[in-house]
């Protein structure tokens, strides 16, 4: 299994410079992150809040945007605890790191309504960051709109739920 992430990863790497060459993509942007709001949102020096594309983190406090995570079958009672799990994971593993942000071919804008710019992240060592907190059940597919990486990523929620991880324990 990390042969074929590792594969993966090179391939989205290998497109991503492609398209950067060819003029379809933005060139990579790189920074650290100085801020967690949660395991969706951080802030990166230089570039600002930066929203996580593809994926959902539960809110702190509930709302009615908990429907969304029930009607996939995640229990109400998983949602607080996995919003405070996904912050205290990326505290831990994300915050005062180097990162690499890119950017999706689908997405018109980079930027979302809120002003958050919307990337994929990857680590200093490679791995992307958006997937991790899918592997590990702390995060849902955002399902509203296409990405490159949405088949992916639904693979990756998939796994995590058939492991019982995250929003998915039992």
């Amino acid at each position: 299994m990390p042969r074929a992430i590792g594969l993966l990863l090179a391939a989205c790497w290998l497109l991503i410079g492609q398209a950067a060459l060819a003029g379809d993509a933005p060139a990579a942007l790189t920074g650290t992150v100085t801020w967690v709001y949660d395991a969706d949102t951080l802030e990166i020096a230089s570039h600002g809040k930066v929203r996580l594309l593809g994926i959902d983190a539960p809110e702190k406090a509930g709302s009615d945007r908990d429907e969304k995570f029930i009607k996939l079958g995640i229990a109400r009672k998983h949602l607080r605890p996995v919003h405070g799990a996904g912050l205290a994971w990326c505290l831990r593993n994300v915050k005062g790191q180097q990162v690499t942000l890119t950017f999706d071919t689908t997405q018109k804008e980079r930027r979302d309504r809120h002003g958050r710019l919307l990337a994929y992240i990857y680590l200093p060592d490679g791995r992307l960051l958006n997937r991790l907190l899918l592997e590990q059940g702390l995060v849902i597919v955002y399902r509203r709109f296409p990405i490159d990486l949405k088949q992916d990523f639904l693979s990756a929620e998939t796994e995590a739920k058939h492991r019982g991880l995250g929003l998915w324990a039992r």
